[in-house]
């Protein structure tokens, strides 16, 4: 049996990472930070336990870079849309609803992550963090601020306050009432985006994230 080629070693690795990323979504989200483990990760993304020390220093990255993953798909889902627009005033609104959505339907989850924010470590720089600050910055240029190194950054902090304050315990803000703060700083009609009003109450959360963590086998280029 020959060995597997550079290539295909490659592929493994990489869908063993995505696995990894939705395991900890997954496993945070039902029940929480302290109560998972990277042993239970690692059983939930069908890996050896070796193998997330190997991408990952520890818990707490990894669960950073899987909420971060999920972010900016959510986010990227919600700007790309049918109907596409190029609308910079539309494309901020569907960006900020589409935050204020993730702290709605994963309260545990985005809980857990905002809390870890505040450990010593911050932000982790990682791939999955800087695709959602380039699709935040692109969003804030699209809008029409003319410097984005400080418009980014403004959009960013009232974002992470908006869902601190939505999931605060005992005294949450109404998602409402917050949307309605964040469109009137930035000038944005109700109507813009996804009004409350305009879901369906359901009741209930999507639990398949398997789009947001390419776990397939990718085709092959000729």
């Amino acid at each position: 049996m020959s060995p597997r080629s550079a290539s295909v070693n490659e592929e493994l690795r990489r869908r063993s990472r995505e696995r990894l990323l939705q395991a900890a979504v997954e496993l945070v989200g039902e029940g929480g930070f302290e109560a998972t483990t990277l042993s239970d990760i690692a059983d939930r993304a069908g890996a050896a336990r070796g193998l997330v020390s190997y991408y990952f220093p520890g818990k707490r990255q990894l669960v950073q870079s899987a909420v971060h993953r999920l972010m900016h798909r959510t986010l990227e889902e919600a700007l790309e849309r049918q109907p596409r627009t190029e609308d910079g005033r539309e494309r901020l609104a569907r960006a900020i609803d589409a935050v204020l959505g993730l702290a709605r339907d994963r309260p545990v989850l985005m809980r857990q992550h905002m809390a870890g924010l505040m450990q010593a470590e911050g932000f982790v720089h990682c791939p999955e963090q800087q695709r959602l600050s380039e699709l935040l910055s692109d969003t804030i240029a699209r809008y029409g601020t003319q410097d984005v190194s400080t418009g980014y950054p403004m959009l960013r902090a009232l974002l992470m306050g908006a869902v601190y304050a939505a999931l605060v315990p005992g005294v949450p803000m109404s998602i409402r009432v917050l949307r309605a703060e964040l469109f009137q700083r930035y000038q944005l009609d109700w109507e813009l985006g996804v009004p409350p009003e305009s879901e369906a109450v359901t009741g209930t959360t999507e639990q398949d994230l398997s789009r947001f963590f390419a776990t397939e086998e990718r085709p092959h280029r000729p």
